[in-house]
């Protein structure tokens, strides 16, 4: 929004801002002139006068009235109290009711005008009231739209809105027009300084909505400025591997693979196969609902490196997850002559020392690992491509060190928390995507059901019945432990609880605390049918494969969000039976039972992520202090999606045209885009 000059004007110098008060806002981040005009309210207190009559039950209104009676106070407690009068509000006669004010008795007097903003009850005829104010003193918010701001501390919500009004009267001129003049016309927005003012003081709502459509706008564009610049400049003439695998050997790879590959998996291995052929880094995002087959496409890719003369690495989260994508690579690739080797901090020294010459010498073709990978010591011959699974688990350095262990080698990046794809293509704008929608053929989809906790006896019942046809279960619990805090489950009882239940059965315990080596135990035993239950906790959420598991029983539901459900239902349903989830749960909260009701209305991953990305929001749906996306003051990207395609287009548009990079026009941008160090060749993650 501002230019240097009002970030370099520190907050102190708004009159009315002391040294105790400077410090109280800068525990909000609020340091300059600049971050406190955009400190921008949440929401507004609607101040304008109301008919009673258009007042509904329980709604919060603003009335003009005559006070009829005189005022009456009742102590109780300690130092509470309450403080009434009758007052004509047009035709009726009501009650207005103030709770802890006795210092107003003296000023209720009886035919004098008040003003009056409360919660209406209909059926006493009573405003309990929270504002009032007499028309003969001078109204200040009556008629108005106040906004509300997130205070704390020694700072009030009416000292925020006088020193907000002081900062916009002091320095108000100051702000800048950040946006083209093309694009403010394009779009019909409001000029910037008219919407900083009208953001923190607007005159109704429209001006409102106009104000924060504008701003909004601004947020995206700068953000996806940033990204279409470092395209343009960076990432396109990034000079990279050009792999030469040719297509018949990727071909008779396909065809030797012991299934079918579905329509989408071959749609997007061309698109994969056609970014690594070319000499600019590939930066490609992989998504795919749970069990689509994205790590077969991640296989064809590595061994294109591989018959290109490179090395690939395959960086996921849980060593739980390494283990099995290295299995299932070996069985794919090694017929084929390639090297596969395993990288996790569990590794025995002299078996870490073995692998990490490997990699040195090109003796391991493909390396898969944990954070492993990222260690100092760990260097590659010729590194041409990284593959990140579940890329959201890393942090933006754990990424961009990994890839600078090669010479600009190509990137996939895989998830299986499907986003909706143009905003996906909006979101992260710097990388190419290629979705997987449909499912390997034979999957059938999961039947989901929630039940409450008082129906568990079917529940056991329902496990013992799968188990009895051959196949496994899941039981999983969010914590560990029992806690005085939550209410929930805890592994180690729910365990306990298990075997007692089926004291005929062998049930197996899966959680984050164990040691590796115990982990690894209970996941071979689970995976070779020796264990018919296991009792886990969220260790098993991600990539975890064994196709005879068929029902999965998931405790606590509510305490998961949407999406980590999906993902551990997508640990069942992965071969040809008929699979069930079944959600545990007494939600009391409407956001607990809109889950419950998405879960079993739909096993669509993507419908999932929609439904997810209304519950929750984009920041932490995105996760967004580790994907690199903004928390953004106004905009929105689920609410404002729209808005955020147009600004990308606007952005991509505008890097492309030589005017951009020379007119003095976009001197302002040019100057944000240097500061953010795209100019520097800083790779985006």
């Amino acid at each position: 929004m501002t230019t240097t000059a009002l970030h370099d004007i520190a907050v102190r110098q708004i009159k009315g801002v002391s040294a105790p008060k400077q410090q109280e806002l800068h525990a909000f981040g609020i340091v300059s002139v600049a971050d406190l005009l955009e400190y921008f309210p949440f929401r507004y207190e609607d101040y304008r006068l109301r008919s009673l009559a258009e007042v509904k039950d329980g709604e919060k209104a603003t009335v003009q009235g005559k006070i009829m009676s005189a005022p009456s106070l009742q102590r109780y407690g300690r130092g509470k109290s309450r403080l009434s009068c009758r007052a004509a509000v047009e035709h009726l006669l009501v009650t207005a009711v103030w709770f802890n004010r006795p210092f107003l008795q003296e000023q209720l007097m009886p035919g004098r005008e008040i003003t009056l903003t409360g919660k209406w009850d209909q059926h006493r005829r009573q405003l309990t009231v929270s504002d009032s104010e007499f028309p003969d003193k001078g109204t200040a918010k009556t008629g108005t739209l106040q906004p509300v701001y997130s205070v704390g501390g020694a700072i009030t919500q009416a000292w925020m809105r006088k020193t907000i009004k002081q900062a916009l009267d002091q320095y108000g001129a100051m702000i800048p027009e950040v946006l083209p003049h093309a694009l403010t016309e394009k779009h019909k927005l409001i000029p910037g300084r008219e919407a900083v003012m009208r953001m923190h003081l607007p005159d109704d709502v429209k001006a409102g909505q106009e104000a924060r459509r504008r701003m909004a706008y601004e947020e995206l564009f700068l953000f996806q400025l940033k990204l279409q610049a470092f395209r343009a400049l960076t990432r396109d003439k990034m000079d990279g591997v050009a792999h030469t695998a040719d297509n018949e050997s990727i071909r008779s790879f396909v065809a030797g693979l012991p299934f079918e590959l579905t329509g989408d998996q071959k749609k997007v291995i061309n698109e994969i196969m056609y970014d690594m052929r070319q000499p600019s880094c590939m930066n490609r995002l992989l998504q795919g609902d749970v069990g689509a087959g994205k790590t077969v496409v991640a296989a064809v890719a590595l061994y294109a490196a591989v018959k290109s003369g490179h090395q690939g690495a395959l960086m996921v989260p849980t060593e739980i997850l390494a283990e099995q994508h290295a299995r299932t690579l070996e069985r794919l690739l090694e017929p084929h002559g390639v090297q596969i080797g395993l990288l996790t901090g569990s590794l025995t020294d002299r078996k870490r020392r073995d692998v990490i010459a490997g990699l040195q010498m090109g003796l391991i073709d493909i390396v898969v690992g944990t954070h492993a990978l990222i260690q100092e010591d760990v260097f590659f011959r010729s590194l041409g491509l990284v593959v990140t699974d579940e890329q959201h688990r890393f942090g933006v350095n754990q990424r961009s060190i990994l890839r600078r262990k090669g010479m600009n080698p190509d990137v996939l990046t895989m998830t299986a928390t499907p986003i909706p794809r143009t905003l996906a293509i909006t979101a992260f704008g710097d990388m190419d995507v290629s979705t997987i929608r449909e499912r390997p053929q034979g999957r059938k989809p999961i039947k989901t059901y929630w039940v409450k906790h008082d129906a568990m006896d079917r529940v056991l019942g329902f496990i013992r019945r799968e188990v009895g046809e051959g196949r496994q279960a899941y039981v999983i619990t969010p914590l560990i432990e029992e806690s005085d805090k939550l209410d929930v489950q805890n592994a180690i009882d729910l365990h306990v609880q298990m075997q007692q239940a089926f004291p005929d059965l062998r049930v197996a315990l899966l959680h984050g605390r164990l040691s590796a080596s115990e982990k690894e135990a209970a996941m071979r035993s689970f995976a070779a049918g020796e264990t018919h239950v296991l009792v886990a906790t969220t260790v098993i959420e991600v990539g975890v494969d064994v196709p005879n598991a068929t029902l999965m029983v998931i405790m606590d539901a509510e305490r998961f969000g949407l999406s980590q459900l999906h993902q551990l239902r997508g640990r069942v349903g992965r071969a040809g039976y008929q699979s069930y989830c079944v959600l545990v749960a007494d939600p009391k909260s409407e956001t607990g039972q809109e889950r419950m009701a998405v879960m079993t209305e739909t096993d669509d991953g993507f419908e999932v992520a929609r439904r997810d990305l209304e519950l929750r929001g984009p920041g932490d749906f995105f996760g967004t202090k580790q994907s690199g996306l903004p928390d953004f003051k106004v905009a929105d990207m689920a609410a404002d999606f729209a808005l955020l395609e147009t600004a990308r287009d606007d952005a991509a548009e505008l890097v492309t045209r030589p005017d951009f990079w020379q007119l003095p026009e976009y001197a302002g941008l040019r100057l944000r885009l240097e500061r953010e160090g795209i100019f520097q060749g800083d790779l985006l993650d």
